[in-house]
């Protein structure tokens, strides 16, 4: 009776702690869709719009900053792509090999079934290439990102840029939570009730940080005047350099 228990915990408690997450991420799409600015990811995809439309007002010679700040994404997404390639690669080589006995030892509370064993390596393989298709992604849409803000004379839709800041973003973000996902299956390893406990103080924490109550800020383009001292900023660099050949001419 009682290795039955035992078991039969992974039947009970894994699958309600995966229903306990993706539950949740439901309720932050549905929260998102309807009122997103009760979210943390509403909040930050509205300063992102606001950021690019600014950037895109400016001259093009006063874009490196957007462009310093573009590739700092890129590298965060770079990396974290390499390190879920590098995790899956380890755990397809565990899996691949016949010496699977690290975690199937008495002090395991649960099932220690080599098909129980193979489903937990396989999930937690599933997430990390999960992440790793997400973070490449990422990369992807920033990198468009950078071309469309650094394009010299050129006028580029706001819309558009906007579209590949946030769509690179929402990768960023599915990306992550696949390694929520994973961090929960890999205490699923240890047996199913750390990964049951897990799961319920993940999501407790990702309430927290997922609601926003902070009012969204209403950004002011820039104005006539601001775009006309950009005008005349502009016209004296141009007529500064005009003197300075002259200068080098004679």
């Amino acid at each position: 009776m009682e290795a039955w228990k035992k078991d039969y915990l992974d039947v009970l408690l894994v699958p309600f702690g995966l229903l306990f997450m993706f539950g949740y991420h439901l309720f932050l799409l549905y929260r998102y869709l309807k009122c997103p600015h009760t979210t943390d990811i509403g909040y930050e995809n509205h300063n992102k719009r606001a950021w690019v439309a600014r950037m895109l007002q400016v001259d093009i010679k006063e874009r490196g900053p957007a462009v310093s700040v573009i590739s700092s994404n890129i590298s965060a997404a770079t990396a974290l792509t390499s390190i879920s390639l590098v995790l899956s690669s380890l755990i397809g080589a565990w899996i691949g090999s016949t010496k699977m006995n690290l975690f199937t030892g008495g002090y395991i509370y649960g099932s220690i079934s080599p098909s129980i064993v193979y489903i937990k390596y396989i999930s937690l393989l599933s997430c990390f290439l999960v992440a790793f298709a997400c973070f490449f992604q990422t990369t992807r849409h920033f990198v468009h990102a950078s071309f469309l803000i650094s394009m010299p004379n050129s006028d580029v839709p706001v819309s558009c840029v906007q579209r590949e800041v946030i769509k690179g973003s929402n990768f960023w973000l599915i990306g992550i939570r696949s390694l929520y996902f994973a961090t929960n299956l890999l205490l699923w390893v240890f047996g199913p009730i750390p990964m049951f406990i897990c799961s319920v103080i993940m999501v407790g924490v990702l309430f927290n940080f997922d609601r926003n109550t902070t009012p969204l800020h209403q950004y002011k383009p820039i104005g006539r005047n601001e775009l006309s001292n950009i005008d005349v900023k502009k016209a004296a660099a141009i007529k500064a350099d005009e003197n300075l050949l002259e200068a080098q001419t004679n």
